[in-house]
């Protein structure tokens, strides 16, 4: 392990420090000023920093800017006099690990210090296996089974079929079937042909000459041509309109096209990977899907599992995308409570892989404290609210679960899911206290429906620092701007609040 850095001008302290941590078996390096401290880190770095708030040469709370541009990981601890204590805790929120006030109890100074030491490596265990994780997830042997499809497909370019929930994760599988394939080095271009208008969609398939129709002022290359080389991933292929069923039965068969208004038949070597959480078979027998197509498509089928089928990949799942989340909102990651893992893990997740990610990016925004306890969850998980997500039609009864990868002829049939039925009131989707008042909930919805109509970028984000700034600004006000109080008061934590202050400017 590497050492504890305390740095301290005052001898008795870094004496006192040294001797008890080295009866704890922890080694020790000692400096009297943030000038060696900051030298040192060109060679070296510490396991846990331990800095006093004010030396000769320079302040901890400086240090602890400083180390932390370097080291944004690393632990500091900061030593204060009581006298100083209401000017550091807010001045250092923002980075440190804990403050420790003089004079301080040595045991409880000690068991702090082993508190951070425990924080530092699980830190860096969570950042190798971060750096080493696959790009899919899963030791469940439904998911074996899928990961040893992909392997035995690398060096083939056969047409696969892949059937699963909404939101189980197909089109992983066709990036990793396309990765692993002789075709790795060319284009992968995916097209969702259930969220393209009817209308569109033969332009987006094979493209257009300028002036085949009103708006046409270019020639347009289609997702065809553009996967010249590669592989095309068509994302619910059962969802696509069957007079384009036939041309695209026709591109299959024969490798030609015409683009929309072109009279010069194109070619283009592509791979086609197709997906479906629909029942295929059922759709043929109601005329919805032509048989010729169905058999072209299905030489090989691999079976997405549902994500309760493969309930002990969650808690890697939830660490992943709690890790993803933290990275892309630029904030530290939060760890989750074994209980609220237990919770997670028995929950059926009808949106699977998708809404687990969005309930971990949703703890990443709204969960309180570093640690996620199983209070935090949000309320369709704690049964407050029904899930609004992709569920088994009502009229269907579930079929039998198909084999995860089966070759031609693939017998066993798929389940059919269709979105539910739309919510009239969708604030009834919410769960909120009976004292509070829905106004402000439909404010919201109508400022986020008119930014989301009028094409605005990142409503997101505008919308979640509207309301952060307006709950600290008024957390501040009541506390006549004490922000350990304010904190307190919005149940979240010191570091939390001065860094948001600094994130959302409220310092001006």
């Amino acid at each position: 392990m590497k050492p504890i850095w305390i740095v301290d001008d005052d001898q008795s302290i870094r004496f006192v420090l040294e001797k008890a941590l080295a009866r704890e078996d922890l080694p020790v390096r000692s400096f009297t000023n943030p000038k060696d401290v900051l030298a040192a880190l060109d060679d070296d770095e510490p396991q846990v920093l331990v800095s006093d708030i004010r030396m000769p040469g320079g302040s901890g709370i400086d240090l602890l800017t400083r180390v932390k541009e370097r080291h944004p990981g690393l632990p500091v601890i900061i030593m204060t006099a009581f006298s100083d204590l209401d000017s550091a805790v807010s001045a250092f929120q923002g980075g440190a690990f804990e403050y420790l006030p003089k004079p301080f109890d040595l045991p409880k100074a000690i068991e702090l210090i082993r508190r951070a030491v425990e924080e530092s490596v699980r830190e860096q265990v969570r950042d190798e296996r971060m750096a080493q994780m696959p790009e899919m997830l899963g030791q469940a042997p439904a998911m074996q089974d899928v990961f040893r499809a992909i392997g035995r497909l690398s060096q083939s370019n056969v047409t696969v079929l892949i059937t699963g929930e909404s939101g189980a994760g197909k089109e992983l599988v066709a990036r990793a079937l396309h990765k692993h394939s002789p075709r790795a080095s060319g284009p992968f271009v995916a097209i969702n042909t259930a969220a393209i208008p009817k209308d569109l969609l033969e332009s987006e398939l094979f493209g257009h000459e300028r002036g085949a129709f009103t708006g046409a002022q270019t020639m347009r290359r289609g997702r065809f041509e553009q996967a010249d080389g590669g592989t095309l991933f068509l994302d619910e292929i059962g969802d696509m309109p069957f007079d384009l069923q036939t041309r695209l039965l026709r591109v299959l068969s024969d490798g030609q096209f015409y683009r929309v208004g072109g009279h010069q038949p194109l070619k283009s070597n592509v791979r086609v990977i197709a997906a479906t959480h629909q029942n295929l078979e059922e759709r043929v027998k109601q005329g919805l899907f032509r048989e010729d197509l169905f058999h072209r498509l299905n030489v090989i089928r691999l079976r997405l599992p549902p994500l309760r089928e493969r309930r002990e990949d969650i808690p890697a799942l939830a660490r992943y995308f709690l890790q993803k989340s933290a990275k892309e909102l630029g904030v530290e990651a939060k760890r989750i409570s074994d209980s609220a893992l237990a919770r997670l893990c028995a929950f059926d997740f009808p949106g699977n892989v998708r809404q687990l990610e969005n309930v971990c990016h949703w703890l990443t925004v709204m969960a309180p404290a570093q640690v996620i306890e199983e209070k935090d969850l949000p309320p369709e998980l704690l049964g407050g609210a029904p899930v609004l997500s992709v569920s088994p039609a009502a009229h269907e009864a579930p079929a039998a679960p198909e084999p995860a990868a089966s070759y031609w002829p693939a017998t066993p049939a798929v389940p059919s899911y269709e979105p539910p039925a739309s919510v009239a009131d969708p604030l009834a989707a919410l769960s909120l206290p009976a004292a509070v008042s829905t106004t402000w909930v439909q404010e919201l919805e109508r400022e986020a429906r008119a930014l989301l109509e009028s094409g605005q970028p990142e409503v997101w984000d505008t919308l979640t620092r509207q309301f952060e700034a307006c709950l600290i600004h008024t957390a501040l006000d009541l506390t006549r701007g004490r922000r350990i109080e304010a904190a307190m008061k919005l149940g979240i934590g010191r570091n939390t609040i001065t860094r948001k202050i600094q994130e959302l400017g409220l310092d001006d």
